[in-house]
């Protein structure tokens, strides 16, 4: 394991690296937030594609291929599904907005006094993604270098929370693009072929399995419906994914970058079925399903390409990561923290180029959060519940009122606090009546979430039209010097309305 080892340790050295060159880029809160709304296609797609491909779908996703053949790719294609629609349909207009997180959006579209209750909830979700992400190293490692639980989660969250703190969301793009590139190389390229290879191809794997293994639809059309409500739905509203939408250079950038990085998930989810299937042939009494992908790489690979597999996936489980890791402290900071402490007025208001507080206040958020999330991580065991609870509450509580606003002209912020509220109260006392992974807490928390945005937008007045004519405004990309602090590379200067 020596070489494979060394390839290992060459990988994280260099993610610290990547973090400590993105420090010398992040001299603004734009650079630190949003990598200054500048990636071009190539880097925003690769980025894009890594954030959501994580541990759970690299890992999971051949566990589900194990367990259930081809139709095991449904999870990881329902979120490819998701970034598709995200892109080809609402990413532009996201990106116009030129703001830092989802609640900011709700409250430009509604005129403020969402602000807050919409950030706890995404707060939430933020931080249980980012906890589940972290606990998947004590798997990897685990295989690596046979590390006590504990270590595992203390190493690999303390190298994320590293260059995470360090540059922001330049260290984690650098960071990310590099594991776009080893999980390219390593799971399609290298796993997959060899996988089928010793499987003895796909002839043999239909001869030694049964045919419902290649049945696209046998993962079951109920399980099928709730991946759609609880990941398609997701991408379309986390605010680590958002957050990515931000640091695009301009609408083209994001609708095109992640329609490609949205094709790409569909590809690796299939890949990772495929791997599971022909684990399925080489190793058909394993324990768990979630052992499939960690013993077909020890067992089946050569020396140094297992290295650079299980880089692969630590890769996944970083990226992902990261990126919630940095969307929470956005959210803690902007959301929760700024709109809770006393008001300063704009001459005590930090300044946002160089050297400025807000920089050091963000940097000093994510450290605080990533010791929080590995903290958590140690003591949570059932991961799984906790991340169908952070789903759940994102998806029943938010999706509507975020989609109604980018939709619908008569939505009122009366009709959004209902649908945060009823959807995510519902979701909650559901839960705990049906049990938290069962399908009907979902599906009847984004009915009611809907019907009380329905009813509580059309008992109150409608939005004040300066608000609305404020949010037209920005969304056809029209920016006042305020809007997103100075040296934006793609603001014009056009008077009128600032939101702050």
């Amino acid at each position: 394991m020596a070489v494979d080892y060394a390839v290992i340790v060459v990988y994280l050295v260099g993610m610290l690296a990547m973090g400590w060159w993105g420090m010398r880029r992040a001299k603004s809160k734009s650079d630190f937030l949003v990598a200054g709304r500048r990636l071009g296609p190539a880097m925003y797609s690769g980025t894009m594609a890594a954030i959501v491909l994580g541990g759970a779908s690299t890992i999971g996703g051949v566990g589900l291929g194990y367990k259930y053949g081809l139709s095991g790719a449904w999870m990881v294609f329902t979120i490819g599904l998701g970034l598709l629609a995200l892109s080809v349909f609402f990413s532009a207009r996201i990106a116009r907005l030129k703001v830092y997180t989802v609640s900011e959006m709700l409250d430009l579209r509604y005129g403020g006094r969402a602000g807050v209750i919409s950030g706890v909830v995404m707060w939430a979700y933020t931080l249980m993604l980012a906890v589940t992400s972290t606990i998947a190293y004590a798997t990897i490692f685990d295989v690596l270098f046979d590390l006590h639980r504990t270590v595992a989660i203390i190493l690999g969250g303390a190298i994320v929370v590293a260059y995470s703190t360090l540059g922001g969301m330049w260290s984690i793009t650098l960071t990310d693009m590099v594991q776009f590139v080893v999980k390219t190389i390593g799971v399609l390229l290298l796993l997959l072929p060899i996988a089928v290879v010793k499987a003895g191809g796909f002839g043999e794997m239909r001869a030694k399995l049964p045919t419902e293994y290649f049945a696209p639809f046998g993962i079951g059309g109920e399980t099928i419906f709730t991946y759609v409500l609880i990941y398609t739905f997701g991408m379309l509203i986390g605010q680590d994914i958002w957050q990515r939408v931000f640091t695009a250079r301009g609408a083209k950038v994001a609708r095109w970058g992640g329609t490609v990085a949205g094709t790409y998930c569909l590809v690796y989810a299939l890949a990772g079925a495929v791997i599971g299937t022909a684990a399925k042939v080489l190793y058909p009494n394993l324990g768990s399903q979630d052992d499939a992908f960690a013993t077909i790489v020890k067992d089946e690979l050569p020396i140094g390409v297992r290295g650079l597999v299980l880089a692969a996936a630590l890769a996944a489980v970083m990226s992902t990561s990261s990126g919630a890791l940095i969307a929470c402290a956005t959210v803690a900071n902007n959301d929760i923290w700024s709109r809770l402490r006393p008001r300063r007025t704009s001459a005590e208001r930090p300044g946002d180029g160089p050297g400025g507080d807000e920089v050091r206040g963000n940097r000093l958020f994510i450290l605080t959060m990533g010791v929080g999330v590995v903290v958590i991580a140690i003591a949570l065991n059932n991961v799984v519940e906790a991340l169908t609870v952070a789903y759940n509450l994102l998806v029943g509580g938010l999706l509507v009122p975020i989609l109604g606003g980018l939709l619908w002209k008569r939505g009122t912020v009366y009709g959004a606090l209902a649908a945060v509220l009823v959807g995510g109260g519902a979701v909650i006392g559901l839960m705990a009546g049906y049990g938290i992974l069962a399908n009907e807490p979902i599906s009847y928390g984004l009915l009611s979430s809907l019907v009380a945005y329905l009813i509580g937008s059309l008992v109150t007045k409608p939005t004040d039209e300066a608000v609305l004519a404020e949010w037209r405004r920005r969304l056809a990309g029209e920016f006042s010097t305020g809007d997103d602090g100075p040296g934006d590379p793609e603001k014009p200067a056009v008077s009128g309305l600032v939101h702050s």
